[in-house]
């Protein structure tokens, strides 16, 4: 949502959230774009123009990067449309491309802001481990063939836990003066077959993320994963609030946007 125009946005009759769902592959974030670069904001500011008959301009719970995609993003828009709000995932899913779904629709309170009301964030990372890729997964997770020491991987991610600074995992081109402490709630990593594939799926439940926070932090456990590194060497780089000790981010494909809670 445009800053410069928020006031006036706020005096229609309609504050309105949506949870949206999509496939980031084909797009350069979420985040609006100047064209011809295309965002999923892009897409679905001009659709939903379509079914409430005015400017849409959107706030968004998460940024997403190109490449990553989202199952919980949460959105929210003012707007003197009278549609009914059961009506709506229909009427999205009639102009929207098959890769963006609007999932649910609400009203909410004219104060409720989809980022500056969130709480916390989950965030999934998978990873496909099987020796030959798989059609089905591929956009959808980091494929790795060899071995990983599924436990130690385990065990780094508990060292994240609780109030820190994630300076570490931190990348530049984020927002800045952004305050780097952080509070992890959860930290885990559980096995699941998805289309027949082996998957690890991390998943981080946070008080929020830095700029490629949960990329940096998977780069940082597969390196541990891949006996690159050691526990304490991993404790030690976290300690640091050094970006430039942590590996290479993962790669956009695996993160998904899980949920946002309020």
């Amino acid at each position: 949502m445009r800053a410069e125009n928020k006031a006036e946005m706020k005096l229609r009759r309609r504050n309105i959230a949506l949870t949206v769902a999509y496939d980031g592959t084909n797009y350069n974030g979420f985040q609006w774009q100047s064209p011809p670069r295309r965002a999923v904001q892009n897409v679905l500011e001009d659709r939903l123009e379509k079914i409430f008959g005015d400017k849409i301009e959107l706030a968004a719970a998460g940024r997403t990067d190109a490449g990553v995609h989202a199952f919980g993003q949460v959105v929210n828009f003012f707007t003197n449309g009278r549609i009914a709000l059961e009506k709506i995932p229909i009427a999205a899913s009639s102009v929207l491309p098959s890769d963006i779904v609007v999932r649910e629709a609400r009203e909410v309170d004219k104060n409720f802001s989809a980022l500056h009301s969130a709480k916390s964030k989950i965030y999934l990372y998978r990873i496909l481990r099987d020796a030959a890729s798989n059609p089905f997964v591929n956009r959808f997770a980091w494929h790795i063939f060899r071995p990983l020491d599924v436990e130690a991987m385990r065990a780094a991610l508990k060292i994240l836990i609780g109030t820190h600074d994630f300076s570490s995992f931190k990348a530049a081109g984020g927002a800045p003066n952004m305050n780097p402490v952080r509070t992890i709630f959860e930290a885990e990593m559980f096995e699941e077959k998805i289309f027949g594939g082996d998957c690890l799926t991390i998943k981080i439940h946070a008080s929020g993320f830095l700029y490629h926070m949960a990329r940096n932090i998977v780069a940082l456990t597969v390196a541990v994963g891949r006996d690159k590194i050691n526990l304490t060497e991993f404790k030690k780089i976290f300690d640091a609030c050094d970006r430039s000790l942590v590996p290479a981010t993962a790669p956009a494909q695996g993160l998904c946007l899980q949920e946002v809670f309020y």
